[in-house]
């Protein structure tokens, strides 16, 4: 009902743009009409001449006014959809652990609860206050990075190894999957200097985002190699076996708020937001990334290329 609504308030301002434009044409074709038999009739012709080409510009202020009337109220329109689509997510993302913890502290609170029980429960409510807490620094990341723009980076030289190894470990953790689920192919004595923690959430976002889009079983490849004949010598890419992207959707997939048109998409949770976090961080981190697909249902890969070393302050 409400994708219906959008299409709706999207198709008003674009309907009368069309409505106009060839309305307008249609008037300007008229006078000019007009005003060339009034030339055919008349010497003194210097006032109507002049009249006709203040005319003419005056339509075609018009036309160009309302092109971009349409144009940047569609847009508008596209972008309130969004943000719309988000504060659902986010009840959700929201109602979601804080629901599972209700119910764990109900469960907790019946007397003789075996320990084994006691301690899963446990598990499950450090899980769910987990999953908030990202969620929760995701929006906070999001909201820094769309309105203050670069940030200051906190430089470190590491083992590009331990920081994905690590990343793999915890989302083995917090999705309950198994060792062989996601494989970190990385040389172990390949080092880098950049903002790790900055490097650590873009790494989490690629790998959660790939499981998430992805279909029974789970599989996931990290893999990362340096070609110092590159600008950027560094590549690292998160690749998996699931649900993939339309190729018209490669470059928005990074946009503020922006999820893919598709229902396997809108099964998954979801803001839209993991992706603009992860793109805005690798630009302040002096590099790029880009989406590749071979369409739905044919897996995704997320390539990020950086420097070996880039810049103190962006």
């Amino acid at each position: 009902m409400a994708r219906r609504r959008g299409l709706r308030s999207i198709s008003v301002p674009i309907t009368m743009g069309a409505i106009a434009v060839p309305l307008s044409a249609a008037l300007l074709v008229g006078w000019t009409v007009l005003f060339g038999q009034k030339i055919a009739e008349q010497q003194e012709i210097f006032v109507e001449v002049w009249l006709l080409v203040l005319g003419a510009i005056s339509f075609t202020v018009i036309i160009g006014v309302l092109v971009l009337l349409s144009y940047f109220l569609a847009r508008e329109i596209l972008e309130v959809r969004r943000q719309n689509s988000f504060i659902d997510s986010v009840t959700h993302e929201l109602k979601s652990p804080l629901a599972s913890i209700r119910l764990c502290l109900d469960t907790l609170a019946r007397p003789d609860l075996p320990e084994p029980q006691v301690e899963r429960l446990h598990d499950m409510m450090r899980s769910d206050v987990d999953r908030l807490n990202d969620f929760i620094d995701d929006v906070l990341q999001s909201s820094r990075l769309a309105y203050d723009g670069d940030t200051f980076l906190n430089l470190g030289e590491f083992l590009l190894a331990d920081l994905l190894n690590e990343v793999a470990d915890a989302a083995r953790k917090r999705h309950g999957l198994p060792a062989e689920a996601i494989v970190v192919d990385v040389p172990e004595s390949l080092r880098l200097t950049t903002d790790r923690p900055a490097l650590l959430l873009v790494a989490r976002n690629l790998v959660d985002n790939a499981i998430k889009y992805s279909n029974e079983p789970v599989r996931v490849v990290i893999t990362a190699a340096a070609d110092p004949t590159q600008a950027r010598p560094l590549s690292l890419s998160v690749r998996d076996e699931g649900i993939g992207i339309p190729k018209a959707e490669l470059k928005r997939v990074f946009h503020r708020f922006y999820r893919v048109e598709h229902e396997k998409v809108r099964t998954r949770k979801g803001t839209g937001l993991g992706l603009f976090v992860v793109s805005q961080l690798v630009r302040n981190l002096g590099g790029s990334i880009r989406a590749e697909s071979e369409g739905v249902g044919r897996g995704s890969c997320f390539v990020v290329r950086l420097p070996m070393a880039p810049p103190r302050t962006r």
